[in-house]
């Protein structure tokens, strides 16, 4: 199976090492991976930022590079939440419905297409506390929502599960928002800063030692929340525990 990676502007920029994983993973499942050079922005920042037209440009792009694919992968759920749900700035012509509906999350995409359920190269012997984020969760469907009264189901869980040596630890409040938002932990960084320190220690509480999640974003603000609260907890994201990744 051929797909295209999608890699977002911060995970390039700062957290390299996740794209890396990501291609890694695809390639060790079977994957023929390709990866656009022209791709940068998705646009989701002026989007969430209430700028829609400003984004145009680089929605148009994005278009351009990932229209011959059927299966687009982003180790990232905003930005995926963002192409499926609010790539409105461009024409909606066949090119944009095309890519728009062939856009797939990691998790969602090794779960759901690929139907994953065992990783024999990976191991991880650590507690690990599961984060998901507002988009993956409840926009994307990665896992049950405690707000509903249904059985409880995570397809994050599902993959992990397949990893020797992991041991899960879970939170008082897991469908808690880390504060992180995007523009929100700019406009509103006091509420943001606080969310985020409530959400670290409900996970050091529970006795986890590493945060796992699909969405490197919010665990880039809760790392930091953390280290200004002095903690020990270090975080990861799923492409790299599934990649093999050891800690």
């Amino acid at each position: 199976m051929q797909v295209a990676l999608f890699i977002p502007c911060f995970i390039d920029a700062f957290f390299p090492e996740v794209g890396i994983a990501t291609l890694e993973l695809l390639e060790k499942t079977g994957c023929t991976v390709v990866y656009p050079f022209n791709q940068t922005c998705c646009g989701q920042p002026m989007g969430n930022s209430g700028c829609e037209t400003d984004a145009r440009g680089t929605e148009a792009l994005f278009v351009q590079n990932f229209a011959d694919y059927d299966y687009v992968v982003s180790p990232s759920g905003s930005c995926v939440h963002h192409v499926r749900d609010h790539l409105t700035a461009v024409a909606q012509d066949s090119a944009t419905r095309k890519v728009r509906a062939s856009t797939y999350e990691l998790v969602e995409f090794l779960h759901d297409v690929l139907k994953l359920t065992d990783f024999p190269w990976a191991e991880f012997p650590h507690k690990v506390g599961l984060h998901n984020s507002c988009g993956t969760l409840r926009r994307l469907g990665h896992a049950s929502t405690t707000e509903l009264n249904v059985p409880p189901w995570s397809k994050p869980l599902d993959l992990l599960r397949g990893v020797k040596g992991i041991e899960f630890v879970v939170p008082k409040r897991p469908d808690e928002c880390c504060g992180f938002g995007g523009t929100f932990c700019v406009t509103e960084e006091p509420v943001s800063a606080r969310m985020g320190y409530d959400k670290v220690r409900d996970h050091a509480g529970a006795g986890a030692e590493y945060v796992v999640s699909a969405d490197m974003s919010c665990l880039m603000h809760q790392k930091g929340c953390a280290e200004r609260l002095g903690m020990p907890l270090k975080f990861i994201h799923i492409a790299q525990i599934l990649n093999g990744a050891r800690g």
